[in-house]
């Protein structure tokens, strides 16, 4: 499953970097490769409510039967975060956004210890509207 295989990989890759520093300085490095979204698909119906800081997420249409989404904040860590969430969802097919194990790939990759409530708080609303755009995909 492609969620599982970047799960694996951003694993390692947080192990080998060890502390948060590093981390998150990986983590703002990933955001900072996401593309910008245009202007205009910054607006109300992406937006990400929940969020403290400003969120976009774009649900492309659908190709081969897996969906994919892009995305974009004002905040350089969430960015971050916000590739980490594409990374573990995008090629899925709705059934498998629907299976995947949110939690469980937070606490593996060490976030839910490391964010403040208010970033996991908006990390879980990430994650909640992706599986929204997954379960309105027509199969």
């Amino acid at each position: 499953m492609p969620g599982a295989t970047a799960l694996d990989d951003l694993a390692e890759t947080f192990d080998l970097l060890g502390d948060w520093e590093e981390r998150y300085r990986y983590v703002i490095e990933l955001g900072q490769a996401l593309a910008p979204l245009a202007d205009a698909e910054r607006n109300p119906d992406t937006k990400v409510s929940g969020c403290a800081s400003q969120v976009w997420l774009v649900h492309d249409p659908v190709r081969d039967g897996t969906l994919h989404w892009r995305g974009d904040s004002d905040a350089h860590i969430v960015r971050g975060l916000i590739a980490i969430v594409l990374d573990l969802y995008n090629g899925l097919t709705s059934d498998q956004v629907r299976d995947f194990d949110a939690q469980g790939a937070i606490t593996r990759l060490g976030l839910s210890e490391a964010l403040s409530s208010q970033r996991a708080n908006g990390l879980a609303s990430m994650i909640a509207r992706l599986r929204a755009d997954a379960a309105q995909t027509i199969r």
